[in-house]
């Protein structure tokens, strides 16, 4: 007993509970290794020797196939003790699993997690009663002092204690909260013993819902997951709202095509800007790299000849035929972004120049050289034709969402398994360390700018098809902004080596339902552009409250 009630379980009682448990599926374990010694467990031995042998150099060929010819005999002869043996091994183990079930949850873990239950009652009843005593000797000691620094100090010594009490507590319930835990996972040690590791699906379901339940901290999970709950009630208020103000539904399916539709050349550009974030970077010139592309995209793709000129000289691309304009377009806004990003990653990476002045020049150059090529002029619209062959639409579905999501796709294998991805992480996460450990720096950023210029070349060259061109040096005018602001609230840390591609996607919808959300309820421009700088700040305090929090 412990604290003189029959609820709380001690140790030694604990033990007790599960003794009978241990006893009789050990006794079956006995029996089931006893099986498996010449027969499953002789085969991987004789498995992972015949690895080894591969591996081995030092044998000549004909050594190593007559060790390997010897060992696959062996194997044969202990198969086939596996499946004489096997039938007997499955009636054992469905005899131990038919005994847990029957008796560790009535018997074991159901006294354990009620003991734990009344432990905790307890232990917050007398973490209560330490704070009543600490107070009451508080006011009895500020009561009889008279100096003003002397009060300063007891105020200080009393919050401390109050601090102690509370470790204190914490300490207790995490306890309390491991006994738990251990009584639950008992069983699937139990259960991995008799069947070597092989869970059923619901099984390994079960097991990560508990160790969930077990790793939970409130703290945490607001810190990481706050800033979505909020965005998510703005959007359930939107969808209520917008039904009564304009009198149309928010949350229709065309509605949310059309969001998915314009988020689409965007999260080109968010996947671009991501990699330099996490290197804890950030590249300034995304709308002019749009504008460029844009620009070009348009030029080449263009309607008849141009109608603007640039450098004094107007172009006419119709003798080309126009699929050979789309991909002549494509590689010009690949090309053009490239080499500006590889202007900026070059400056970055060798002379160590922070990417907020490299990308700023860069979005000078870029908006000065476009428009004094340009004169500003817009050139108007492509081949009505294009549209149809890079982004038709298959039953009102806008196959522009699939280019999004291969990029996604190929920029998620980069990141994730590739060694540039995880040089990636580990050059963002301690660049010094990274050089330390063999992993060139300078290739590292390069190879960031130059995919994020890929990644913008190919979301301008997607926004001209979208859009029917209409190219113009100013077009992205403050879409940079956007893709960096998707990236914070997609949880890509500015502080480096943090961030995931599923966070980048999320960022980007919040922002563009957002803009489509509010657009809709009338909301004025300017005005969402404050909507905009009010999330932003509160993703990036969350960023660093948990940044001060990981220090």
């Amino acid at each position: 007993m412990a604290n003189g009630n029959s609820t709380i379980l001690t140790s030694e009682q604990e033990e007790k509970l599960r003794k009978p448990i241990d006893e009789h599926i050990g006794a079956i374990q006995q029996r089931i290794d006893a099986l498996r010694a010449d027969g499953t467990n002789r085969v991987i031995s004789i498995q992972n020797q015949i690895e080894r042998i591969k591996r081995e150099r030092s044998y000549t060929k004909e050594e190593k196939d007559r060790r390997i010819a010897q060992e696959r005999a062996a194997l044969e002869k202990a198969k086939a003790v596996e499946a004489k043996n096997q039938g007997e091994v499955s009636r054992l183990i469905a005899e131990a699993e038919a005994y847990l079930k029957a008796h560790y949850d009535r018997e074991y873990y159901q006294p354990v997690r009620e003991s734990c239950k009344r432990e905790k009652v307890l232990a917050q009843e007398k973490y209560h009663r330490r704070v009543a005593e600490l107070e009451k000797q508080h006011q009895e000691i500020v009561a009889k002092l008279s100096d003003h620094q002397e009060i300063k100090d007891e105020k200080y010594v009393h919050k401390n204690r109050l601090f102690d009490a509370k470790m204190e507590l914490e300490k207790e319930l995490q306890e309390i909260k491991d006994r738990r835990h251990a009584a639950y996972t008992y069983r699937y040690h139990l259960i991995d013993m008799l069947r070597m590791s092989k869970f059923t699906f619901a099984e390994s379901r079960l097991q990560k819902l508990e160790n969930y339940r077990y790793t939970f901290n409130r703290r945490e999970f607001l810190l990481r997951n706050g800033l979505y709950i909020v965005i998510i009630l703005i959007f359930i208020l939107l969808c209520i709202i917008t039904p009564i103000l304009k009198n149309m539904p928010l949350l229709t399916y065309n509605n949310v095509l059309n969001i998915l539709q314009q988020a689409s050349p965007r999260i080109f550009l968010a996947l671009g800007v991501a990699g330099l974030i996490l290197l804890t970077g950030t590249d300034l010139s995304i709308g002019r790299m749009v504008g460029m592309g844009m620009t070009t995209a348009t030029i080449v793709m263009h309607q008849g000849v141009n109608t603007g000129a640039v450098f004094g000289h107007v172009f006419d691309f119709t003798g080309i035929p126009v699929p050979l304009r789309v991909v002549l377009a494509l590689l010009a806004c690949i090309c053009l972004c490239t080499c500006f990003t590889s202007i900026a990653g070059f400056f970055t990476a060798k002379f160590k120049m922070h990417p907020f002045i490299s990308t700023m020049a860069n979005m000078l150059m870029i908006f000065g050289i476009v428009t004094y090529a340009t004169k500003g002029v817009s050139f108007g619209a492509i081949e009505s034709s294009i549209p149809k062959m890079i982004i038709p639409k298959i039953n009102g579905f806008p196959t522009i969402i699939f280019w999004a999501v291969a990029a996604i796709a190929i920029v998620w294998f980069i990141w994730n398994k590739t060694t540039f991805g995880k040089y990636l992480y580990a050059v963002g996460g301690n660049s010094e360390a990274a050089a330390v450990s063999g992993i060139s720096v300078f290739r590292v950023t390069m190879g960031a700018f130059m995919l994020a210029g890929v990644l913008y070349g190919f979301g301008s060259w997607l926004e001209c098809a979208r859009m029917v061109g209409s190219g113009s040096a100013a077009y992205g005018q403050g879409w940079d902004m956007d893709a960096i602001a998707a990236c914070v609230v997609g949880g890509v840390s500015f502080t480096g080596g943090i961030g995931k591609i599923s966070g980048v996607v999320v960022g980007v919808l919040i922002f563009t339902a957002l803009t489509y959300s509010l657009t809709i309820l009338g909301i004025d421009t300017n005005l969402q552009f404050v909507f905009e700088g009010i999330i932003i700040l509160a993703a990036v305090t969350l960023d660093c409250l948990k940044y001060v929090q990981k220090k």
